[in-house]
């Protein structure tokens, strides 16, 4: 047999051999594609209950992070009811500028200290402006208490014979009566005349 006649016949045998796997892969592949499909319709209804059941839990999952994120939050502080009450504007404007004075009071002698012991030519003009500043500082305290006493006394409630919140309380009481008085005569006047015009006429 020559060598012709051999490739011949394993050619042959080859194609023999092919065909045979591929009609034996199609065999195969009809009953895997069935079995899928099967499979896939048992599987779908699972899959339809698991989401309609994720849907049902959904708001109550949701009402529940709510919840917890209620639970968990915690406010940075919490409001007191003041134990005192507000300063007056006048009084806070002299208590600030009597705080800011005196800081500067204090910054003033440190520094005088401090050059008076490193021998510095500053200290001299620091020690002499220190002393002046805690005259005007002085000042600053001393206006604090006055403002609040001239507030208190024209604008507060202070149950002495000499407060000037009374006699304001007074001059608008007679205020008052003085307009209600007026009111009345010209509500006579005019009630007088519209009955001097019925009678003529």
């Amino acid at each position: 047999m020559g060598t012709a006649e051999r490739r011949r016949a394993s050619g042959s045998g080859g194609a023999r051999v092919r065909g045979r796997r591929e009609t034996g892969a199609a065999d195969h592949a009809i009953p895997v594609a069935e079995a899928a499909a099967r499979v896939n319709r048992e599987v779908a209804p699972v899959h339809e209950g698991i989401a309609r059941v994720h849907r049902e839990d959904a708001p109550a999952s949701e009402a529940g992070r709510a919840a917890r994120a209620r639970q968990q939050y915690r406010p940075l502080w919490v409001e007191e009811p003041a134990r005192r009450r507000r300063l007056p504007d006048p009084v806070r404007t002299a208590a600030v500028r009597a705080v800011l004075i005196i800081a500067l009071t204090l910054m003033q002698a440190m520094v005088a200290f401090l050059c008076a012991m490193a021998g510095s030519w500053l200290a001299f003009p620091m020690v002499i402006s220190s002393v002046v500043s805690t005259i005007v500082a002085t000042w600053g305290v001393l206006d604090v208490w006055v403002t609040r006493q001239v507030w208190n006394q024209r604008n507060g409630v202070v149950s002495m014979p000499s407060s000037t919140a009374r006699a304001l309380r007074r001059e608008r009481r007679r205020a008052r009566r003085q307009t209600r008085a007026a009111e009345r005569a010209q509500g006579r006047i005019r009630r007088r005349s519209g009955a001097g015009q019925l009678s003529h006429s």
